[in-house]
């Protein structure tokens, strides 16, 4: 039987640790699978791209698109472009995404109209604020999929109601969760907290990338007040994004974050290095996705600067609360977690390690129909925007 080609396509930090298990699983099952890793240069910072292939075993990436940054229809239009010639000189039976970014989208896009099919692994998720960009994203790139794996029952849902056929829609759980399973214990090795002078289980860890609450001078400065307010009771670690760095200089914040004695800041962290701080950490503030999810597996209070989240089952069974933008709000529930106050979370189906085996055995069971010619495999799938 031939292997089914597949193109699995990345291009931003969250998708390094979502692909880094079904390559490993591929990898073992040769026979099978042949995958060609492109990667859309999306992400471009040494630290926020090379270190995360060397730390999660990736191999480098088979073609480099290098498209860079630029707005997001600019970056989107130069990965279209870009890809289109990669599958036209050498066509794919499957295009595999991950996530919800710029890249997601394009492959989909390019996929679609050259009518191969798309697997996108992380469907279904929705937070139901068209504003945010990545919002826009899953919700194209789940119209045009041929296959979705979806994290939950919730994602699934999502679908169904959207018109999405059942049969396109497959709960697998959630593969960020094998990553961080599979390098937990070598995390927990590490001495990163000891290096950043923080005692293990005694400080707070900030990230914040979200346009959202960056490139608001108003929202930042409360934000950092309320951060500096916490730090005063326990101290806080914050590796600075490197976009965030640069609103924090232009507001004049960076500063006042490097004079507050219980206020650490650290270069963007490697997988490793990272997971080592949220898994010793008390608790952990963010505006991220994927931080929301960790959170919950390892059972660490998580407060969410958002308003919003397409993750709600971490936040409905997990450890996570929203927390919106309301400066006061945040250092109670600071607080109260510091008290001892808060909830404990519970397991969530199918985040188990497994799922890269389980979205696999998937697409083998689907081989011919993912192979079948165009005029017998493409029907209108119902789906709604």
């Amino acid at each position: 039987m031939q292997r089914l080609k597949v193109v699995a396509v990345v291009g931003a930090r969250p998708n390094f640790m979502k692909i880094a298990p079904l390559l490993w699983a591929a990898g073992r099952r040769p026979d099978s699978f042949e995958f060609r890793l492109v990667h859309t240069g999306q992400h471009y910072d040494k630290n926020m791209n090379e270190v995360f292939f060397q730390e999660l075993g990736i191999r480098e990436p088979d073609i480099h698109l290098g498209v860079g940054s630029g707005s997001h229809a600019e970056q989107t239009a130069r990965i279209m472009v870009a890809l289109e010639k990669v599958l036209v000189e050498d066509p794919a039976d499957l295009v595999l995404v991950v996530g919800d970014v710029n890249s997601t989208l394009a492959a989909a896009l390019v996929a679609s109209k050259l009518h191969v099919p798309t697997a996108h692994v992380e469907a279904g998720l929705r937070s139901r604020d068209r504003r945010m960009p990545e919002e826009i994203n899953r919700m194209v790139t789940d119209c045009l999929s041929e296959v979705l794996f979806t994290t939950s029952r919730l994602a699934d849902r999502n679908l169904l109601a959207e018109g999405v056929p059942p049969e396109r829609i497959c709960l697998v759980g959630n593969i960020m969760i094998d990553t961080l399973i599979h390098f937990l214990d070598r995390a927990e090795g590490r001495d990163t907290p000891e290096r950043l002078g923080l005692k293990r289980g005694g400080y707070a860890l900030v990230t914040l990338h979200r346009p959202g609450n960056v490139d608001d001078a108003a929202k930042l400065g409360g934000i950092i007040d309320t951060l500096c307010r916490i730090s005063r009771e326990l101290p806080v670690v914050f590796p600075v994004h490197p976009r965030t760095r640069g609103t924090l200089a232009a507001f004049g914040l960076f500063e006042r974050l490097e004079r507050e004695p219980g206020v650490t800041l650290a270069e963007p962290q490697g997988y490793l290095d990272f997971l080592s701080l949220m898994r010793s950490s008390r608790l952990v503030i963010s505006d991220s996705g994927g931080i929301q999810e960790e959170t919950t597996y390892l059972k660490i209070p998580c407060l969410t600067l958002r308003e919003n989240t397409e993750r709600p089952e971490t936040v409905e069974f997990g450890t996570n609360l929203l927390i919106g933008h309301d400066g006061d709000r945040l250092y109670e529930q600071a607080r109260r977690i510091l008290d001892g106050g808060w909830k404990a979370g519970g397991e969530l189906e199918f985040w188990d390690g497994r799922v890269a085996e389980r979205i696999l055995d998937e697409l083998e069971r689907r081989r011919d129909r993912l192979t079948a010619p165009p005029a017998e495999r493409l029907v209108d799938t119902g789906a709604r925007l």
